[in-house]
């Protein structure tokens, strides 16, 4: 095992993957893609994304998490629409496999099974060092307080900078079909763009920079 005391943020984050990689802890999980690796994005993001879980015919299938499927071109026209550059931020999930019904169908993590990743979650936080993370979802959120209790509420914070484990979280909902029913596509536009504005504060404040 690589010493996190002297290992450079690469050698961690290659730990990280292979641990998950090697996870064994959900039965319903088996067979599954572990959706972790140098696909998700930056080792130096702007910004952490925290999804669900890998959708089937999305991250489960290529390995990139918020890709290919609905939810994830969703994901990819509200970035565009407020001007944030995908490749400067890291994307990954609450669980990091697929959980399926049994039909064969996507279905929500349960809490153990949040719980089991969570571990994969907050190394993931501690190895890249996001200034600001935003969980999509009421279960992302759920995920963060296991990590470190919050008070956090999706439907009266959403798009608001809050102070948790050193770092600022902004909570929106999440891009699936079934969440624009709670949070319509207009108003998740509003949420990016409030995002891509507390994206270029910090960096200016930090950097003396636009994002």
């Amino acid at each position: 095992m690589v010493s996190k005391l002297v290992a450079s943020k690469e050698e961690r984050f290659q730990e990280l993957v292979s641990n998950a990689q090697a996870c064994r802890l959900c039965p319903r999980m088996e067979g599954r893609r572990r959706v972790l690796s140098h696909l998700n994005g930056s080792l130096n993001p702007s910004v952490l994304f925290i999804a669900e879980a890998p959708g089937r015919l999305g991250g489960d299938r290529c390995g990139i998490p918020l890709s290919q499927d609905q939810t994830g071109r969703n994901f990819d026209g509200l970035l565009k629409e407020a001007g944030i550059d995908r490749s400067r931020v890291f994307i990954t999930n609450a669980v990091l496999c697929n959980p399926r019904d049994a039909r064969g169908n996507n279905a929500p993590p349960s809490r153990k099974e949040i719980l089991n990743c969570s571990i994969f979650l907050k190394n993931l936080i501690d190895t890249l060092d996001p200034p600001i993370i935003v969980p999509l979802g009421a279960k992302a959120l759920a995920a963060l307080g296991i990590i470190s209790r919050h008070e956090i509420n999706l439907a009266t914070d959403v798009a608001r900078p809050k102070d948790w484990y050193g770092r600022k979280v902004i909570p929106l909902y999440h891009p699936g079909p079934r969440a624009m029913i709670h949070r319509p596509m207009f108003r998740q536009q509003e949420d990016y763009l409030k995002l891509a504005r507390h994206l270029e504060e910090d960096v200016m404040y930090n950097y003396g920079a636009h994002f």
